[in-house]
């Protein structure tokens, strides 16, 4: 096996699992994307097992800290130990992110249950070449009834390989329907947003779920309405707002589901133009889980702003006394910046609120004390006074 040469770095002595191409003592140019390698430092010592990439900044991914094969066996047991977490932590459940990338750790790869149906998703050239022995695996430790590849994710343009989807296994049809704390989800894990279904925010609907009980609810930037329809099972009467059509005919499919048209109503409109036409404390209940405004160090300033312009809607559009769940899933907006534009967002509208809970992303969705980058999710909820 080849050796790349990797200068001594602080971050990843500490644990980190990203290797950058300007760490690399010399250009990985006659390397295969996705090929197998052994990291050495620069005195000639064993560092880790990866994957190379010469096309992307991200050079290199470890693997493992020890010097073995990386074969189906190693796949079967890092795969093992993951469902295994999972079990540990929701028992039986019927769905949830079964691997999560780096944090399991194998770089690259997403998994995820919808009862009986498994999608896989891969990022990168590495896994890529990994994934045959990964489905096989999947399949024999599981043995669902569909296996979906998602591996249409624009991550992967980074990296220089195709978008693509294919059903591996099975067919998609009947859509799978999973069980979230009482409440039903039908889910595509075809046409769905990221593999179907955001499932890093199940703890956290869940727990704002407790925190309401009769009233009018506002669910913005809603998807399929999952949010909307735990408050709508709790009696509020609440209307979703998204600017893809396709997410509303969803929030209508998912609210005939339950049995809870009469307490859902669903319109397709650009959240930042209906904030501003909403009465002031209208609402007793507000969600606002917009995408991602900053995908980059440079975006940053612009997204502080984009935040702090919707956020001060909502508490404006809040009741006294009224609750806000208020998120962002941007990795680049740390949990210090986000409060502080929270703060400035409830000063600049003349609004008092405090701080109920600060929670991030579902366990099944780990983060690693290395990698800063595996927790990105900030999830606030405020009342306002």
């Amino acid at each position: 096996m080849k050796s790349v040469v990797v200068r001594k770095t602080k971050r990843l002595s500490s644990g980190h699992l990203w290797v950058f191409s300007n760490e690399l003592v010399e250009k990985p140019t006659h390397f295969e994307p996705g090929e197998l390698v052994e990291l050495i430092n620069t005195q000639g010592e064993f560092l880790a097992m990866a994957y190379i990439n010469p096309h992307s900044l991200i050079a290199a991914r470890i693997l493992s800290r020890q010097r073995i094969k990386i074969d189906a066996d190693f796949l079967n047991q890092r795969l093992t130990d993951a469902i295994a977490f999972r079990k540990r932590l929701y028992g039986n459940t019927d769905s949830g992110r079964l691997v999560f990338a780096e944090s399991d750790g194998l770089p690259g790869l997403i998994i995820d249950r919808y009862a009986d149906t498994v999608v896989i998703q891969s990022t990168t050239a590495g896994m890529d070449r990994l994934l045959d022995p990964v489905v096989e695996t999947v399949n024999k430790l599981l043995s669902p009834r569909c296996i979906v590849l998602r591996n249409d994710t624009t991550i992967r343009r980074l990296e220089g390989v195709a978008e693509s989807k294919r059903i591996l296994k099975g067919e998609l049809q009947p859509l799978a329907v999973i069980d979230e704390a009482g409440v039903q989800f039908e889910i595509d894990c075809w046409e769905g947003q990221k593999t179907g279904f955001f499932m890093d925010q199940r703890e956290n609907r869940i727990a704002f779920a407790n925190l309401v009980s009769t009233g009018d609810g506002l669910d913005l930037c809603s998807n399929m309405g999952a949010w909307a329809i735990h408050m709508a099972k709790k009696g509020v009467k609440v209307k979703c707002i998204d600017i893809a059509q396709r997410a509303i005919e969803q929030v209508n499919r998912q609210a005939e589901l339950n049995g809870l048209s009469n307490r859902i109503q669903a319109e397709c409109a650009n959240v930042f133009d209906h904030l501003k036409q909403t009465a002031a404390q209208s609402h007793d209940y507000i969600v606002l889980d917009p995408p991602a405004f900053a995908k980059s160090k440079a975006k940053i300033r612009n997204a502080l702003k984009a935040y702090q312009s919707i956020n001060g809607s909502a508490m404006s559009a809040l009741k006294t006394g009224g609750l806000l769940a208020t998120s962002s899933c941007s990795y680049h907006i740390s949990l210090p910046d986000f409060i502080q534009m929270l703060q400035q967002a409830a000063k600049a509208s003349g609004v008092r609120t405090r701080i109920i809970e600060i929670r991030s992303q579902a366990k099944d969705h780990p983060s690693l004390l290395a990698m800063p980058e595996t927790r990105y999710l900030k999830c606030v909820f405020l009342q306002r006074i």
